[in-house]
């Protein structure tokens, strides 16, 4: 595993990468980059392309694929949109990805915040584009709405793995079709946004899985589809299961783009939110 997360990940340095976690630093803010110890950082961050997490940096579900802290979750910030506002403007985004740890202590689930970060972006950035990864907001439309209707450019949820082992790997609050009604429900809202998945592979799971975990998501009508390779985030973390390599992740690609998904990035080094803005254009 150790060798080959090394022949994938890129080491962070360089003047962007500095200018970067300078700006992190002057504002407090989290990003899942860095808690959940993405292989990618270093050549996102040198791109100036990184994903704010909001709502703290402990997780209240424990995912057993994921290196985000978990257990008593941190005070919500109320001053955490605005900083996240300005920390966009001093980074010169034209494209902002906002995610955040899971929230079921919350009555609304961190929704509110989710709202007022979108809504003091645009009030700074009119013209900037804004992509959401929300978690599932334990299926509470009200919740999803709030979000929904402050109008971000794409709103993703990830359904991480298969049907049958989402209940192996992902915590036991976490629900297979309640994901997929949460993408589906997203478009009913609101039918010109974009919805987005994203599926981990190399947890255990068959080749026909994955076709129809994509043939659900593309039933939900999910527009953009990330595919990419699992790696295990500690020692502690679910082994992973099989490496698959660059073919497969074709062959995955080929697949959902025949059967009607607009878009599909899948490769090893791919995750829900790589290179977010260069895959939306």
């Amino acid at each position: 595993m150790d060798s080959y997360f090394a022949k994938i990940s890129s080491l962070p340095g360089g003047k962007e990468y500095s200018f970067l976690k300078n700006i992190l630093k002057k504002y407090n803010l989290n990003t899942v980059c860095e808690n959940a110890k993405c292989p990618n950082l270093g050549e996102c961050f040198n791109k100036k392309s990184l994903t704010f997490m909001i709502l703290g940096n402990v997780c209240t579900r424990k995912c057993l694929f994921c290196g985000v802290k978990q257990g008593i979750p941190n005070k919500v910030l109320e001053d955490e949109p605005e900083k996240i506002a300005l920390a966009v403007k001093e980074l010169s985004l034209s494209y902002c990805v906002i995610t955040s740890v899971t929230r079921d202590d919350l009555i609304d689930y961190g929704a509110g915040i989710f709202a007022q970060t979108i809504e003091k972006i645009k009030e700074i950035l009119p013209n900037i584009l804004i992509e959401v990864l929300i978690p599932d907001f334990m299926g509470d439309l009200r919740a999803l709405k709030e979000v929904v209707l402050k109008r971000p450019n794409v709103l993703a949820h990830n359904i991480e793995t298969t049907k049958r082992l989402t209940k192996i790997i992902r915590d036991k609050k976490a629900d297979y079709y309640r994901s997929l009604w949460i993408l589906k429900k997203t478009k009913e809202i609101d039918k010109e946004i974009i919805t987005k998945s994203g599926i981990m592979v190399g947890l255990g799971e068959e080749e026909e899985e994955i076709y129809e975990t994509l043939l659900d998501l593309k039933g939900a009508g999910v527009d953009i589809v990330t595919i990419g390779q699992y790696l295990m985030p500690s020692r502690g973390s679910y082994p992973v299961k099989k490496y698959y390599k660059e073919e497969d992740f074709k062959r995955f690609a080929e697949f959902g783009k025949k059967i009607g998904i607009r878009k599909v990035i899948s490769g090893i080094k791919v995750r829900s939110s790589y290179l977010a803005e260069v895959y939306f254009h």
